[in-house]
């Protein structure tokens, strides 16, 4: 427990003030429909929507994850989620202006675009509750978690106590200000939280038991860590740590912030944006940021904590007020906290509570559009009214975070949370890639990849056929279980699909008369269309789908040679460094010939 200055307290005090005021003061607009309530009347501009998507998946959560798996495996772990900048920048050129054309409310309604009938109808409400219910409460309770977890070490706060007072403003703030104060309030909660998480790692890395990065790097307990890329002689770590995220998790797997194809809170906020182009600008700018630059912060406090507490035992004895159910690693991350003096210990701490904020009151606003346009006004009161909408979305909000706390107090770390949710979406997120450009998948592909991936997770996970199929004596090696879920996901999907009928062609031409999502994949309906006199193609110029996936290959060279880049200058290997940062250049004026290609024709 750290002892809080005058300076702390104000910083602190002086964070929750703006955040309730401004909760407060967008509330009567807010209020106003469900639309201004989610969506802020679909006006939003790129460069503040990109900014709010950043500063919610900045998250009190990642900081504790990411040093728990660098403490664990070394710097190259991070591939496990470095690899979703792939579907990230598919989302980018290919799909963010989809989603705006669709012009539905939530990713959810898309359901009943793009396909109709009974089955159409049980995804959309069953999606609503499976999603903004229950993952969402599992990210909420990973959040909430770290927040318990930095409470207890820096604060002496029981798990109740940061509950309470981190949840119950939150809570409030984002029940009051909906759409428009997460995105306003993000704002500032982005700055706060980088000057705090940089300020951090400088601070630490240069403490008298650290001695600075030189010294840091030629560590006995660091120099093996270091390297951006696993090990290429150790099979396992690099099958598990690099070639299973870069070939399969990346378009297999559903996960919050980075669905293929877009989704969740991310596609909330391009829908949210002016027009295609700003939603666009939007998903690049965030796809930047948070896999290239804001990474890098975190893993110097990881690296410089293995100097300061080697192994657990080690902060069990600097802290032997945790319980033993949350003692590990990732606990490394607040215990390094506790050395920063005053004044940086209160700016740190306001952007662990700005990042805790925004991460939860982000969920809270998307789960809570999922309850209210996909669950409550489809299955419950169809002719419910604007004023009556909102009022559920603020009820449903307070019951999710309460659910969300008591859940956090059964969890022991975030890596828990992030492989039941890659382990319970594996192998659909190729339907939410396709099912934009085939019309042959319907509504019960989705159903069946849903169902099959849990099942087979469930099962793969249970002792008793999970530890007879998967591990060293087993039938297969552990790194095979999740490629094998994804692979049998995926046939009984495509199975399911060629076995049951295809949506009808009233169906499959309104979605492309609304999408326009061009391709061979649509050929057959726009060719039936043109023999019936329809006309359901109005897009002007090329189809862009190949544009956007060169685009994608070039974003991917840009963004990561900005991370590697970023990483050889820290490291002071000057080389790599120069030759990443002019790859940098290359890519990103390539990226910039491209644009007229592949942006959208907004009137």
């Amino acid at each position: 427990m750290v002892s809080l200055s005058t300076l702390d307290y104000t910083l602190i005090i002086t964070f929750f003030a703006i955040t309730l005021f401004i909760g407060i003061y967008v509330s009567k607009q807010s209020g106003k429909s469900s639309a201004e309530y989610f969506l802020s009347g679909k006006n939003m501009p790129w460069w503040l929507l990109g900014i709010s998507m950043v500063a919610t998946t900045f998250s009190t959560d990642t900081p504790n994850f990411v040093t728990d798996i660098v403490r664990k495996d070394g710097v190259s772990a991070n591939w496990m989620w470095w690899s979703f900048l792939i579907t990230g920048l598919l989302t980018v050129f290919v799909y963010a202006k989809l989603w705006r054309k669709s012009n539905v409310n939530t990713d959810i309604e898309f359901y009943e675009l793009r396909y109709g009938g009974k089955p159409a109808r049980f995804l959309r409400g069953f999606r609503a509750l499976y999603l903004g219910l229950l993952f969402n409460v599992f990210a909420m309770a990973g959040v909430t978690l770290a927040a318990i977890k930095i409470g207890s070490i820096m604060l002496g706060l029981e798990p109740w106590e940061t509950i309470v007072y981190a949840g119950t403003v939150t809570a409030v703030f984002s029940a009051l200000g909906g759409f428009k104060g997460v995105v306003y309030t993000d704002f500032i909660l982005f700055f706060v939280a980088m000057a705090g998480a940089i300020g951090a790692a400088y601070y630490l890395v240069n403490l008298p038991e650290i001695g600075g990065l030189d010294a840091l790097f030629l560590h006995e307990n660091v120099a093996d860590k270091l390297s951006i890329l696993p090990d290429f002689n150790d099979k396992e770590a690099l099958i598990t740590l690099l070639i299973i995220p870069l070939s399969v998790q990346w378009w297999s797997s559903w996960y919050p912030g980075a669905e293929p194809g877009g989704g969740g809170y991310i596609a909330q906020r391009m829908l949210a944006a002016k027009d295609e182009n700003h939603a666009i600008g939007a998903t690049f700018f965030f796809n930047i940021m948070h896999y290239a630059l804001r990474p890098w912060p975190w893993i110097l406090v990881a690296l410089a904590s293995l100097v300061v507490f080697p192994d657990i035992a080690s902060i069990q004895e600097a802290f032997p007020n945790i319980s033993e159910d949350k003692l590990g690693h990732d606990l490394a991350y607040s215990a390094m906290l506790t050395k920063l003096p005053s004044g940086l210990l209160g700016l740190v701490l306001a952007s662990l509570i700005a990042a805790y904020m925004s991460t939860i009151s982000t969920h809270l606003n998307w789960g809570s559009s999922y309850i209210v346009n996909d669950f409550y006004k489809q299955q419950i009161k169809k002719d419910a009214s604007e004023k009556e909408l909102v009022l559920v979305g603020r009820t449903s909000t307070v019951v999710l975070m309460i659910l969300s706390a008591l859940f956090a107090l059964y969890l022991q770390n975030a890596k828990q949370l992030f492989d039941i949710i890659i382990m319970f979406g594996a192998g659909t997120g190729l339907i939410f890639i396709l099912r934009w450009f085939w019309w042959r998948i319907n509504a019960w592909s989705e159903i069946s990849a849903m169902v099959v991936s849990g099942i087979v997770s469930l099962l793969f996970s249970s002792k008793t056929i999970g530890g007879t199929l998967f591990g060293d004596e087993a039938l297969m090696p552990s790194w095979a279980k999740f490629p094998m879920v994804v692979f049998i996901t995926t046939i009984i999907w495509i199975l399911v699909t060629i076995l049951t009928k295809p949506e009808t062609k009233a169906v499959l031409q309104r979605f492309y008369k609304r999408t326009q999502p061009g391709g061979p994949g649509w050929s057959k309906v726009v060719a039936e269309a043109q023999q019936e006199n329809i006309d359901i193609v109005n897009a002007k110029g090329a189809w862009s789908v190949p544009s956007g996936i060169i685009a994608m290959l070039i974003g991917c060279l840009f963004v990561y040679s900005i991370l590697f880049a970023t990483g050889y200058w820290i490291y002071g290997e000057h080389t790599f460094a120069i030759v990443f940062t002019i790859i940098v250049f290359i890519s990103g004026y390539m990226l910039y010939k491209m644009w007229h290609k592949i942006k959208a024709n907004v009137l």
